[in-house]
């Protein structure tokens, strides 16, 4: 399996030629990296290729790096339904850089690249309708940055007394859990029905 992969690793780099920054095979997965700018057509050699058939894109994603000058890996997930195998390109993004839609190349790329814009705040040129899709259309920031607040901004509740939907600031409020310490659950000392044999 390694060395088919290897082999494979070597294929996919000659056929990017500069394109390909590196390929390596870990935890029994290929990955290779690219420039960013190659990336369309990257995926579309990758996707023409008759060794490689990676005609399925399965995912896109990012992985947020804060210590880095180009600070997202912008992750591809391909699948080729004719050999069986699985690739993974990367790219790194800085926080200002565009990345080149994969929509001319693969159509369901569409509310992936969204996702990754979303959750990222990563820009795609060339995409027809980049707006956000998991969050609300008010909503501040990019929660999968390592830099978000991990309570948000803002709250959305609704208010029974405004009866509508009201946004405020979140409010960290540490109410302590009261133990009760002679449940039946919590520091119990006699047996439990069914638990005869731990005693």
């Amino acid at each position: 399996m390694a060395q088919d992969l290897n082999e494979l690793g070597a294929h996919v780099a000659g056929l990017l030629g500069e394109a390909a920054l590196g390929h390596a095979v870990a935890f029994g997965e290929l990955s290779v990296t690219v420039r960013l700018d190659s990336i369309p057509a990257v995926l579309a050699a990758l996707k023409a290729d008759p060794a490689c058939r990676f005609s399925t894109l399965v995912d896109i994603t990012a992985v947020d790096h804060p210590e880095r000058p180009q600070r997202f890996d912008v992750v591809y997930h391909l699948l080729s339904m004719y050999t069986n195998a699985r690739i993974r390109v990367k790219a790194e993004v800085g926080e200002d850089d565009m990345v080149p839609s994969a929509l001319p190349v693969h159509a369901s790329a569409n509310w992936f690249e969204r996702e990754v814009f979303d959750m990222f705040g990563i820009l795609f040129s060339g995409h027809p309708d980049l707006r956000r899709i998991l969050t609300d259309y008010g909503f501040r920031g990019h929660p999968l940055r390592k830099d978000f607040p991990t309570t948000g901004y803002t709250e959305v509740r609704y208010d029974e007394a405004q009866k509508r939907v009201v946004y405020e600031p979140v409010k960290l409020v540490q109410d302590y859990r009261q133990f009760d310490f002679m449940s039946p659950w919590e520091g119990a000392t006699h047996i439990l029905p069914g638990d005869e044999k731990k005693a």
